[in-house]
């Protein structure tokens, strides 16, 4: 775990380590549980009308009154709305301490490791600029558990989630490139970047969208693992703040654009998770980093850009811009042909109209590769939700005077014409993957505090562990 994550989420304690009873009691096994529990505490849960209804907690004490038991509800574990990260709760519950789930609990719907993992979550505070606030209680890792892999997942979703919760005061393009660069240092792998003269060559779209920031803009080249090994290549979005450019956005508009380098911020987790497992495969990571901001050398709406794929594009709107830095990215991946190719960008309101915040939308051509996408957002708790590549909706993107535009420039079909847009670029990889999330969990939900989020990561990781596991 870095250092940082470590400061975000305290590690699981060994297994073993003495701790207070934890019991995690669905509606189904609570009879059971509570026929095991002695004299006393049966009679204080009674007391305090404890019942296995999701998140209620009893604090069972001892005959010296210190805790003894916790008993927590899960609810009825079967239901449709069952939240499985619900352990994600007790973090913010419980008194400082040290927890360890109850090895013979009468109930099994909630794994142990799953249940790990969601206190891991929920564990997480951004603390950079003030007190993190009282100790936080401390879990034993589950016996039997693989407590490493529990371990790394959460340290790579604090890493994503610290960058996406950091202003853009302190993290812009040269921040980003340090997070890569720290990252790259961890786990043995090399980093290109490109920048200056040699970046409005090779990735025209990127430069322009960055030229108007004081803070250069630059493409981000990341590469781990055997070269003869799958190639899989990430891409994501790193916009470190978004004014809209001279399409500038209302100021309620800009209030969370610190998030829209929240791409870039799951690219780097699912890469710390994948690196961290050792999965056999050739990782690429390619993030263009930048800030659209506003000054005379921004690029203007009626502009027409020539992109590395050399496909030329009218500018409809300049607060569309994280599209074409993701175009000259996944040209360039699209040179080598990966496996598979993923690309991840906090890119359309239009995705969250439809989908709402909790739910990012994805977009391939791929039938069995999607269907892997919906079966590992399941196990992974990463939920998305499959729309389409609606193929006549592309005519919406076309310009009188370029290849094409960057915008419909109409209300409908927001998120479908942007991946459309992206699709352009990467022409010869067929296993594609486009993510629209939201990057910002509007409120707290278990194990998801409030702030920013590294949506589709952890199922990213599930994906390329099923497909390229370690050797």
């Amino acid at each position: 775990m870095t250092d940082a994550a470590a400061a975000s989420i305290p590690a699981l304690l060994p297994a073993g380590t003495p701790g207070i009873p934890v019991a995690l009691v669905s509606q189904a096994a609570w009879p059971a549980c509570e026929a095991g529990l002695d004299a006393p505490q049966k009679a204080f849960a009674a007391a305090t009308g404890f019942a296995p209804k999701p998140g209620r907690l009893a604090l069972l004490p001892a005959a010296d009154g210190a805790l003894s038991r916790v008993l927590f509800g899960l609810g009825d574990t079967d239901a449709a709305g069952h939240d499985r990260l619900l352990a994600g709760m007790l973090p913010g519950l419980l008194p400082p301490g040290i927890y360890a789930l109850e090895a013979d609990a009468p109930d099994q719907a909630e794994a142990p490791a799953e249940a790990a993992l969601a206190w891991l979550l929920g564990s997480y505070r951004f603390a950079r600029y003030r007190p993190a606030g009282p100790e936080r209680p401390r879990l034993v890792a589950p016996a039997g558990i693989d407590a490493a892999e529990v371990g790394r997942i959460a340290a790579a979703v604090a890493l994503g989630r610290d960058l996406v919760n950091t202003p853009a005061n302190d993290l812009g393009p040269a921040e980003i490139e340090a997070a890569a660069r720290a990252l790259a240092g961890r786990h043995g792998a090399a980093v290109a970047v490109t920048a200056g003269v040699e970046l409005a060559r090779a990735f025209p779209l990127v430069h322009a969208v960055g030229a108007a920031s004081t803070r250069a803009p630059r493409l981000i080249d990341l590469t781990w693992g055997p070269t003869d090994a799958p190639r899989v290549t990430l891409v994501g979005k790193g916009v470190a703040f978004d004014t809209g450019g001279l399409d500038i956005k209302p100021s309620a508009g800009m209030l969370l654009m610190k998030k829209d380098m929240g791409g870039a911020a799951a690219a780097l987790a699912a890469a710390d998770m994948a690196m961290g497992a050792g999965l056999a495969l050739r990782l690429r990571l390619l993030i263009p980093a930048v800030e659209n901001a506003i000054s005379g050398d921004a690029f203007r709406p009626g502009d027409v850009i020539r992109s590395r794929a050399g496909l030329s594009v009218e500018i409809g709107n300049t607060d569309a811009e994280g599209r074409l830095i993701l175009a000259d990215a996944l040209a360039l991946a699209d040179t080598e042909e990966p496996d598979l190719l993923i690309d991840f960008a906090t890119l359309t309101g239009a995705a969250r109209v439809a989908l709402g915040p909790d739910l990012p939308a994805f977009f391939t051509e791929d039938e069995a590769l999607a269907g892997a996408i919906a079966a590992a957002g399941h196990a992974a708790i990463d939920p998305v939700w499959r729309m389409p590549l609606h193929a006549p909706y592309a005519s919406l993107l076309a310009s009188k005077v370029a290849d094409l535009n960057n915008v419909s420039g109409g209300p409908f079909a927001g998120a479908i014409t942007a991946a459309l847009f992206l699709r352009r670029f990467a022409p010869k990889t067929k296993r594609h993957v486009h993510f629209d999330l939201y990057g910002w969990n509007p409120s707290a939900k278990p194990g998801r505090p409030e702030g920013g989020e590294v949506q589709a990561a952890r199922l990213v990781y599930a994906l390329l562990k099923d497909r390229y596991p370690p050797g």
